[in-house]
């Protein structure tokens, strides 16, 4: 299908995390005739504490990359959006897309959907609906409600977006797009990526913990039980950086004490598809990512998951729920860690980019009304 114009997209991203999320849908609108990615990057990418993370957007060949420090010298996460709709508001007027594509429960996300609402322009965002936890519950479904339009990943977002009171209309279910990189062919083999980052280890397991903002009180002691299991445990393990929300401080400093521990190889970040292979052969994944929740079942990769940030996720039955406690950590690491079968149909098939390019070139998509409408249930 042809549309009347060529049309503007822009996307926003802030961490790694949704950049993986984005990336195949970005990559499948790089050549395409009818319609023009752009590319807004801020947030933990800028930032070299986690890795600058903007040189792996950069090293992707995406073309109309622009750039925005978005942190402040303040820990509140309030000043951080304020300055990101700034920012965002700004390379808006220049830009002036015609749709403004956001990801999750990231307050990068809440500025993007703020700055498309408030100038008529049509906002979509991918992965509401579902259900996250902790403050970024309270982000992910305000995100949604800023938004024209919904690409979820499966039957049970979409029936929440509607009890919200989304048009129906107005979701297109394409399933998680991260899926389409994970079954790509051309992710790096295994020897190439322990090569890359000096990984020693033929088993190991993979560590990725994040701040629970509504615990930060108590979040230096649950980094340091974290890591003092872990230490008695007498495994091996690849850990990565927790993401900035409030608390990091505190596990980066916990982690601090493993540092010279040759048992542990610490990354502020690592590249999305090297980190997919790194999952596909891992022993098990440890912390509280959603990278336990939603990834690893899609490869057989059983989980440790660790205190309340994914209590309400779609959780499989393989996956290990434990407290903060040491000892309650070190019995789920000497429990049964074989790989599993699971079913992931919940999240797609792969195709996720082919279903988004698939709605942008349709008509109907474009036709959709700018002014918000409430759809009450039946």
């Amino acid at each position: 299908m042809t549309l009347s114009n060529y049309k503007k997209i822009a996307f926003l991203t802030g961490t790694r995390a949704d950049f993986g999320k984005i990336k195949s849908l970005i990559q499948i609108l790089q050549n395409n005739n009818e319609l023009e990615p752009h590319i807004f990057v801020t947030g933990m990418h800028m930032m070299d504490k986690y890795g600058l993370t903007l040189i792996e957007v950069q090293n992707c060949g995406f073309k109309n990359i622009s750039t925005f420090e978005n942190y402040t010298n303040e820990s509140t996460m309030d000043l951080t959006l304020a300055k990101t709709i700034e920012g965002f508001s700004t390379y808006i007027k220049q830009l002036n897309p015609d749709l403004i594509i956001v990801h999750g429960d990231r307050l990068e996300a809440m500025a993007g959907a703020i700055v498309g609402s408030l100038n008529n322009i049509l906002v979509a965002h991918i992965e509401g609906g579902e259900l996250s936890g902790t403050i970024d519950e309270l982000i992910r479904h305000s995100v949604s409600k800023l938004s024209h339009i919904h690409f979820v990943s499966n039957d049970s977002a979409e029936k929440r977006l509607i009890q919200m009171g989304e048009l129906p209309e107005s979701i297109y279910k394409i399933g998680s797009p991260d899926v389409d990189i994970m079954f790509s062919d051309n992710l790096p083999n295994l020897k190439e990526v322990k090569s890359y980052y000096d990984i020693p280890f033929d088993n190991y397991g993979v560590v990725m913990f994040h701040p629970v903002t509504t615990e930060v009180d108590k979040m230096k002691t649950h980094a340091l039980n974290f890591v003092e299991a872990l230490k008695k445990s007498n495994k091996n393990y690849v850990v990565i950086f927790p993401n900035n929300d409030l608390g990091s401080t505190f596990i980066i400093d916990a982690y601090n004490q493993l540092e010279n521990n040759k048992a542990f190889r610490i990354f502020p970040s690592i590249r999305f598809e090297y980190f997919l292979m790194l999952l596909k052969s891992t022993d098990f994944i440890i912390g509280n990512s959603s990278a336990g929740i939603r990834e690893a079942p899609y490869y057989g990769i059983p989980t440790i998951n660790i205190g309340t940030r994914q209590e309400n996720r779609s959780l499989h039955s393989h996956i290990i729920n434990v407290g903060y406690e040491v000892d309650d950590i070190l019995n789920a690491l000497d429990s049964d860690l074989s790989k599993v079968t699971t079913n992931t149909e919940s999240f797609g098939s792969g195709n996720s980019a082919e279903l988004f390019l698939k709605s942008l070139l349709s008509t109907k998509f474009w036709e959709l009304n700018h002014q918000k409408q409430f759809r009450d249930n039946a």
